[in-house]
């Protein structure tokens, strides 16, 4: 079969279900639901695959709001990732409800390519917990990727359709100095500040910026800082960010970043405990993938922008650097808007976020139709995926 016939069936699967897929992203958006507890999300979006002759695996990776939708037996395995998960302050301020649908959508469009062809296998992976940056991390450790080819989801945002984006390596730092408590007037010399090695944790990092890479970023609060003011405090905590362009330099980051923390504890006599959150890895985009998908964005109309860098950082980048993968963005509004901001949950449920599920989802279906259909556009994108796991070693 034709590939321009292949695309027209595409769409029409898409537009079949355009008003089911524009209604889950509504229900998702008027019930936004913070990481890990994305249930209502999870469940109704596994419900709809069900229906739609998917088979679903509820609670995929002993993640309770995670799932894995499948259509298919052959190769190449194709993964549409879905999230769902809002934040506490601005609710779907980031679109996630779109993200959601999109993968949706996608999904049910290449399921009927692999219909036509008998080839293939679709997935559509349901993240959890993005925003935490943690939902992928551990779906990753838990083997969620194993056997897939190609990854691929598509983000909503203000102005311009992109072609993908390049994101920061980034893990979260928890620290506590435990001191000794004593009356801050009476007797302050048998006490052992731990908001002072805080504070001196703090002047170290401060003494590390001029000497970091371009890009890298290290930013903390303090969570804990001592009970009262006449009073030695005995302990501080606090959280700290710590990001870098390249994954090996924020390997090379962290220790330089603890050592500030074990420099503090030892000029103050404060013990330090202290533990590394999740690691999110820097986004690998895979350029082959990505201008197929360009190219299937670009027949819609309209401007894509080039691949931007961005101070940020995602759980995909974890998913990217074990599987060729794809981040696009889809306009849901033709201004620029700011990430998790009240405007921005606004357009995700407008009439161009509703447009914008129907969109997304043609593309990513288009895109893995391209995929299936030429062996060689998949040896290209294998190719280059091999050749930056090569450059990482």
């Amino acid at each position: 079969m034709e590939l321009a016939k292949i695309r027209e069936e595409i769409q029409n699967e898409v537009e079949a279900h355009r008003e089911e897929l524009i209604e889950l992203s509504m229900k998702i958006h008027s019930n936004p639901e913070v990481g890990w507890k994305e249930h209502k999300a999870s469940q109704w979006l596994s419900e709809y695959l069900e229906k739609q002759d998917f088979t679903v695996e509820r609670g995929f990776c002993d993640l309770p709001t995670s799932f894995r939708a499948r259509f298919g037996d052959g190769k190449p395995v194709i993964a549409f990732l879905s999230e769902y998960d809002a934040t506490t302050e601005t609710e779907h301020g980031c679109g996630h409800n779109v993200i959601a649908t999109i993968g949706v959508g996608a999904g049910l469009g290449a399921k009927r390519l692999v219909e036509l062809l008998g080839a293939g296998t679709i997935l559509i992976l349901g993240c959890p917990a993005e925003e935490l940056l943690g939902g992928k991390v551990l779906m990753v450790e838990r083997g969620a990727f194993e056997g897939i080819d190609v990854a691929m989801m598509m983000h909503p945002r203000g102005g311009p359709n992109r072609a993908g984006f390049r994101t920061t390596a980034s893990i979260t730092l928890n620290v506590e100095f435990w001191g000794k408590e004593a009356h801050a007037a009476s007797d302050p010399w048998n006490g052992i500040s731990a908001l002072e090695a805080l504070v001196l944790a703090f002047n170290n990092i401060n003494g590390l910026r001029m000497h970091i890479k371009d890009g890298a970023r290290v930013g903390g609060i303090i969570t804990d800082g001592g009970k009262a003011a006449n009073v030695v405090p005995g302990h501080a905590a606090g959280t700290f960010m710590v990001r870098a362009t390249e994954n090996a330099y924020l390997d090379e980051l962290q220790k330089k970043v603890l050592d500030c923390f074990e420099g503090a504890a030892k000029a103050t006599g404060a013990r330090l405990e202290y533990r590394w959150g999740m690691r999110c890895e820097a986004m690998q985009n895979n350029n082959a993938l990505m201008e197929l998908c360009r190219t299937n964005m670009e027949s819609l109309g309209g401007e894509v922008e080039d691949v931007a860098d961005v101070a940020g950082s995602t759980d995909l980048g974890n998913v990217s650097v074990i599987v060729p993968s794809i981040h696009p963005f889809i306009s849901i509004c033709p201004n620029l808007l700011t990430f998790h901001s009240a405007e921005f949950a606004e357009a995700a449920a407008s009439e161009d976020g509703k447009r914008a599920v129907i969109d997304g989802a043609k593309v990513l279906a288009w895109t893995a139709a391209d995929v299936i259909t030429q062996p060689d556009s998949l040896d290209r994108i294998k190719e280059e995926f091999a050749r930056m796991q090569n450059q990482a070693k």
